[in-house]
């Protein structure tokens, strides 16, 4: 390996810090519940009681990865009254997703 090309890569590869960071953003993606509830959260801003019905799910378990994926910023919440809504935090998440499915249907 030349000492340009070494160069190059240190001058391009991310510091370890952020490598992790990326590594436990993308585990996030390792689920397929939490792929789904990120799906449905793509078709409309959506309570825990409608998102469970939509995946099949108890609102328990939704609220369990609502709660990993709010943790990660993935997801945002509002309230309204009483009941909270979640959608995706940013366009950034609906890029990764169909970027994701685009990838995989490919032949």
């Amino acid at each position: 390996m030349t000492d340009e090309l070494m160069k190059k890569i240190d001058e391009q590869l991310p510091p370890d810090e952020e490598l992790r960071d990326l590594a436990e953003f993308f585990k996030v993606f390792g689920d397929a519940t939490r792929l789904k509830i990120l799906n449905v959260l793509l078709c409309s801003e959506l309570c825990v009681q409608d998102i469970a019905k939509a995946v099949g799910m108890s609102e328990s378990a939704v609220s369990h990865q609502l709660r990993v994926l709010k943790q990660m910023d993935l997801v945002k919440n509002r309230r309204e009254g009483k009941t909270i809504f979640y959608s995706p935090a940013d366009t950034h998440i609906i890029t990764i997703l169909s970027t994701g499915i685009e990838h995989i249907e490919e032949d």
